[in-house]
């Protein structure tokens, strides 16, 4: 999407350096997680392997929580700060550095955690806790990175903190889904993330380590010979989803202390809802920003236009974001719905056999067959403009030698994250997919259930006045960047025509 004599170019590609992305490189080997059972295993493994530095980037950070409590053996040793400190110690030249969000240090409170910075003076001299204090008033450090020697990089939307750990299983009542104060059971809870090695895992630590410099003012080196042995860093039990394969880098960056606003997040999500053919699969925690909203609802209206299946937690995690959230989601929902006079849009909760609800904190796009995003960002306006925010992305490129194999991929993740929810296997999913004619929300009212694990049409809350006022107003969540979508629109859109779209008869309604 390239401005030529003031106008947009259309392009090809969804993913753009300098409009929709800040980078893309290339990734040696790229696996995804779903759940943090098996992600926090694998974090284990690679610190435990680590020769330089490790630097964790997130919002929150818990040194209690048990890293894999599926293996044998003592709680405490188990532990994520017991791990780091045991892996400085066998190492003298290895560093680790922990940086979270400041106000995060407020919630950790509330659970019985001592500060980071406490912390902090606790912990020996290589392995550093701190917190960032770098954002606007209101703002929060919501990237969640940590990068191994420059070698090996996670990102995505799981937090190294209480509360996250879950197997794929969601079982209504898991003995090691437990909260590391209190060991109280804790609830059912769905995310994913990503690994990437090679030269995409260096970008995301020019990243990280952009990013400590602005929270502590300390200025990292890039680890030095990372090339040398790079297959090592691998974590041996993981699998890759892919190897050599591109894999881009989209940020938002608020304007805040002399540094200008990056909004790479928000337009590719724009040029995701212009640029669909078929479907759009989306998991987020949030469905609460407007224009996006707005840019959904008018391919709704299209007689031929995309699917869209989004899956989303029944409630927000907390009383506050509930009411910033969910009013938002209640108001923003009625005018889709409005829009969508051929039965093209769905809104879904995820439950468990008991028919408990599962917290959905996953922020994962697939567009058709030709995109995968996965990140840190929410459908939500902070993360479009007053957060920070890293999601990754691969795309498959018309007239790739690969691309079949790359497509193949990306709607085998997005069939493996409805197989999950629909309590199906995902060749099951794609089964269903393809008796329905390649419509995805066919295929999933054709496979949901109404007793055990399935998905549920979400039906909004009544606002009531208070909630109505906050969702016209975005009082608690306020749009805080430039509209771009009539240019994202016309970049994109003219080349829908003629490739490959297929004519659907409208679904029927409910």
């Amino acid at each position: 999407m390239v401005e030529e004599g003031g106008g947009p170019v259309a392009t090809e590609d969804l993913l753009v350096p300098g409009e929709t992305c800040w980078r893309v490189e290339r990734a040696d080997r790229y696996a995804v997680f779903v759940d943090a059972a098996d992600y926090f295993a694998a974090l284990r493994a690679a610190v435990l392997q680590a020769r330089r530095r490790v630097l964790f980037i997130g919002w929150d950070f818990d040194p209690r929580i048990r890293m894999d409590p599926r293996r044998p053996g003592r709680r405490r040793a188990d532990a994520l700060g017991r791990v780091l400190e045991g892996a400085v110690r066998a190492n003298p030249e290895l560093e680790i550095g922990v940086l979270v969000w400041d106000y995060g240090v407020v919630g950790a409170l509330g659970r019985g955690l001592v500060p980071v910075v406490l912390l902090d003076r606790r912990t020996p001299d290589r392995l550093r806790m701190t917190v960032d204090t770098h954002h606007p008033v209101g703002g929060a450090h919501h990237q969640k990175i940590v990068v191994v020697d420059d070698c090996l990089a996670f990102a995505g939307g799981i937090d190294v903190t209480a509360d996250r750990w879950d197997t794929s299983d969601h079982l209504d009542r898991h003995p090691l889904r437990r909260r590391p104060s209190s060991h109280r059971l804790t609830g059912p809870w769905h995310d994913v993330t990503s690994l990437v090695s090679g030269p995409a895992a260096r970008a995301l630590g020019d990243l990280a380590r952009e990013r400590w410099e602005s929270g502590t003012g300390e200025a990292l080196e890039p680890v030095a010979d990372v090339g040398a042995d790079e297959e090592a860093c691998w974590p041996d039990d993981v699998e890759p989803l892919l190897t050599d394969v591109d894999v881009a880098v989209s940020r938002t960056r608020p304007e805040h202390g002399g540094t200008p606003l990056v909004h790479e997040v928000e337009l590719l999500w724009l040029a995701v809802v212009a640029a669909a053919r078929r479907c759009v699969y989306i998991e987020s925690q949030y469905f609460a920003n407007r224009r996006i909203a707005e840019a959904i609802a008018e391919r709704l209206g299209e007689p031929d236009g995309p699917e869209f299946v989004v899956v989303n937690p029944e409630t927000a995690d907390g009383w506050l974001q509930e009411k910033a959230m969910g009013t938002a989601r209640a108001a923003l929902l009625a005018l889709v719905r409005d829009a969508d006079v051929h039965g093209r849009f769905q809104l879904y909760v995820p439950v468990t056999e008991a028919r408990r609800p599962v917290y959905v904190h996953a922020k994962v796009t697939v567009v058709d067959d030709r995109l995968l995003r996965i990140g840190s960002a929410n459908l939500n306006n902070r993360s479009m403009g007053l957060d920070t925010e890293c999601d990754v992305s691969i795309e498959v490129r018309p007239g790739d030698p690969r691309a079949a194999e790359l497509a193949a991929a990306v709607t085998g993740l997005r069939d493996r994250l409805l197989g999950e929810h629909l309590g199906v296997s995902p060749a099951a999913v794609a089964a269903a997919v393809e008796a329905c004619g390649g419509s995805l929300l066919r295929a999933v009212e054709s496979l949901r259930r109404p007793v055990g694990r399935s998905l549920v049409p979400f039906t909004p809350p009544d606002l009531g006045p208070v909630g109505q006022v906050l969702a016209d107003t975005g009082l608690l969540d306020a749009e805080r960047t430039p509209d771009r979508w009539e240019r994202v629109r016309r970049s994109f859109r003219p080349r829908l025509a003629g490739r490959g779209r297929r004519r659907r008869p409208a679904h029927p309604r409910g």
